[in-house]
């Protein structure tokens, strides 16, 4: 018996310390401007764990660090989509994507268009 709870610690001493609380990931957001841009971040630090979030308009990346102890990509990809932006993994239900103003509507050619001359 003391065997078994010595070797059940050992394992959850383990995996709590497999866990980095500075995770460093970079993940792909559809988006087209400054205010997607405001809006990806905002959603990805409002996920619980995530300290710095820095998307780029032109790469469409967003560059994390967080705490996999408190959150994980999955989490954050799910917030993300909440505020309307898609991620490769979870893609933004129609009614967020559609509540995003009519300039940051990435999904429509015509506007992807419109912000190719207007990278910033």
């Amino acid at each position: 018996m003391k065997k078994l709870i010595f070797v059940l610690t050992l394992l959850l001493g383990t995996v709590t310390f497999a866990q980095n609380k500075n995770a460093k990931a970079t993940i792909e957001v559809d988006g087209v401007c400054n205010m997607c841009k405001e809006r990806i971040e905002k959603a990805a630090i409002k996920a619980k764990g995530v300290k710095i979030a820095n998307w780029d308009v032109n790469t469409h990346e967003l560059q994390l660090i967080f705490d996999e102890r408190k959150t994980s990509l999955k989490a954050i990809q799910q917030s993300i989509a909440q505020a309307g932006h898609d991620t490769k993994e979870i893609r933004a239900t129609d009614e967020a994507y559609l509540s995003l103003h009519t300039c940051c509507l990435y999904r429509d050619d015509a506007v992807r268009e419109d912000h190719k001359d207007n990278k910033q």
